[in-house]
């Protein structure tokens, strides 16, 4: 079964339709906020959130990695400001 629909879940009807791990209330945005503060996956089991496997938390990085594959992303350049 695809790792994506066998972990992830949207419902409006849990976590205000946000997708999370399926059988928790624990968001995907959680799992990945916390990946990018450097936490290791195991560091989020055992530290955060000791309900989630190992392959919950790849799910959530399949998750957002089939968000933004397909994605257009425009970079813009930080315009200077020069001090007067």
């Amino acid at each position: 079964m695809d790792i994506l629909r066998s972990r992830i879940a949207v419902d409006k009807n849990i976590c205000h339709g946000k997708p999370h791990i399926i059988g928790t209330r624990i968001m995907v945005h959680q799992v990945l906020d916390l990946l990018a503060a450097d936490a290791t996956i195991d560091e989020i089991i055992k530290e955060d959130f000791p309900d989630l496997t190992r392959e919950d938390v790849l799910a959530c990085i399949a998750y957002a990695n089939k968000l933004v594959r397909d994605e257009e992303i425009e970079v813009f350049a930080e315009e200077t400001v020069e001090a007067v």
